[in-house]
């Protein structure tokens, strides 16, 4: 199958970057049986990232299981927002595929990175990005070991947002594939930072930063959790990349 063939194939599945899929397919794929099996795959709806097993995210190639949730560019702003202030210890609170740990370890070579999902496919993807001994199974902050309390620096968490009646509204690719585990967030999608930000104070060293993404709708109340867990709280947007990163400090 040649590049045009590819390229009409796709778009004739509805992929809206049909001629910048068919590159990378043309490009990864390793024989022509390959390829082909690749273009089926993508045909039938399933994420782009999960045929070749990688994503793209802060400038590195991130290991990319199925089922585990793809990261997102609008997630960079995470990775911006950090980037300000250097950090020793660092935690990737619902981790994925580790891709926030990852683009920040390759930041800070010298920092002590850690993460934790409670999808034990999440764990495995994030145990090919990162130190596997870093990564941790488990709910939240039971995952990690009890000896980080009070000692980190930053603390980076993409957790699951979507409200329930919205997940069936999702494109396909997400709502279809991607773990539910990794996209629900409760009646009003906020289930899962309610117990993330209260119980943050806890582990945060002095002075130490809680970063969480939320939607643009979200945000006021998702500051509204920092206040009340004692952490004074900025909003943060990127229009250009949809990004939207509440702030608080310990």
């Amino acid at each position: 199958m040649n590049e045009p063939q590819l390229v009409a194939a796709l778009r004739s599945a509805g992929c809206v970057f049909a001629e910048d899929e068919a590159r990378l397919l043309l490009d990864e794929a390793s024989s022509p049986a390959e390829l082909m099996t690749w273009t089926a795959r993508r045909m039938a709806g399933e994420p782009l990232e999960y045929v070749v097993g990688w994503a793209s995210f802060a400038g590195l190639r991130v290991a990319v299981d199925p089922g585990v949730f793809v990261p997102r560019r609008r997630s960079e702003l995470l990775v911006v927002i950090a980037e300000r202030e250097p950090a020793q210890v660092v935690v990737d609170l619902c981790c994925g595929s580790g891709a926030l740990g990852a683009a920040l370890a390759a930041r800070w070579p010298d920092a002590e990175v850690y993460a934790a999902d409670s999808d034990p496919v999440a764990v495995t993807s994030a145990r090919r990005n990162l130190p596997p001994e870093r990564v941790f199974a488990g709910d939240l902050y039971a995952a990690l070991p009890d000896d980080l309390r009070g000692r980190v620096d930053l603390l980076v968490v993409n957790a699951p947002y979507v409200p329930q009646d919205r997940i069936a509204t999702m494109p396909r690719e997400a709502r279809d594939h991607e773990h539910r585990v990794a996209l629900d967030g409760g009646p009003d999608g906020l289930a899962v930072q309610r117990r993330v930000v209260a119980e943050a104070p806890r582990w945060l060293s002095p002075g130490g930063r809680l970063l969480v993404e939320t939607g643009r709708d979200q945000a006021e109340r998702t500051a509204e959790l920092f206040a009340s867990a004692g952490l004074a709280a900025d909003v943060e947007t990127d229009d250009e990349i949809g990004a939207t990163v509440v702030v608080g400090r310990s």
